[in-house]
């Protein structure tokens, strides 16, 4: 789509703050109203409007992308919203462990128990570890303590930790970035340490570096989204 708009400004509508292309307000996909709580993120979001070149580029949005999925789609129905990053509980990352590098399953250790202490401590759970990659069960009583812990965020915090979780593999490592217990960054290098480790020993491989690159934009973006909320 061709820019149509001149001058971007963020004004006062319904309750919050909105983002006008030329004096009109700007709308979701779904067509609802773009209005957001605070000042600070409608201002991110108008920053993204006004550094458009002369075709949209939706992905140079990131903010307005996030603030859109939690008006359309996160809003109406938080709970089915919510429920598939809730299931990451039955398969966080961090409970399977390298069972044939004993570096690697060393740094796993290093890396990942701390996260998942915070974890047993802040909800009340235990989490079962398990070498390899074949499926191992937890206990009922952490899967629903994780589960109520995501479902419990409203719609907005709800949106920022969807891309945390499904982009490291974690729900821990995304609760533990809602709750600030770790910081950002040392929480995507313990959700990135397999391929780290992989890159160290072989070497690096052009398209996943790639990958992550693009996975670790998304995860600053989410991260700077729910400063902004």
């Amino acid at each position: 789509m061709k820019r149509f708009w001149k001058e971007v400004a963020v004004v006062p509508q319904d309750g919050g703050w909105g983002v006008a292309l030329d004096g009109r307000p700007t709308r979701t996909p779904h067509r609802a109203p773009l209005v957001v709580a605070n000042t600070a993120l409608a201002e991110a979001i108008a920053a993204e409007w006004q550094a458009q070149g002369e075709t949209i580029d939706p992905r140079a949005m990131p903010m307005t992308g996030l603030a859109n999925a939690a008006i359309d789609l996160a809003t109406p129905d938080p709970a089915g919203f919510g429920e598939p990053v809730a299931a990451y509980a039955e398969t966080d990352l961090l409970c399977y462990r390298d069972d044939r590098d004993a570096a690697l399953q060393a740094e796993q250790v290093a890396a990942w128990n701390p996260i998942l202490a915070w974890a047993e401590a802040q909800f009340g759970v235990e989490f079962i570890i398990t070498q390899g990659i074949l499926p191992v069960d937890q206990p009922p009583a952490t899967v629903a303590a994780l589960r109520a812990a995501t479902l419990g965020h409203d719609p907005w915090r709800m949106t920022a930790l969807t891309p945390l979780v499904t982009i490291g593999g974690s729900l821990v490592a995304g609760l533990a970035c809602m709750a600030q217990a770790f910081h950002p960054e040392h929480l995507w290098d313990a959700v990135s340490l397999d391929q780290l480790y992989q890159e160290r020993r072989w070497g690096a491989d052009a398209e996943a570096q790639a990958q992550r690159a693009a996975h670790k934009r998304d995860w600053d973006n989410a991260v700077r989204f729910l400063g902004l909320i």
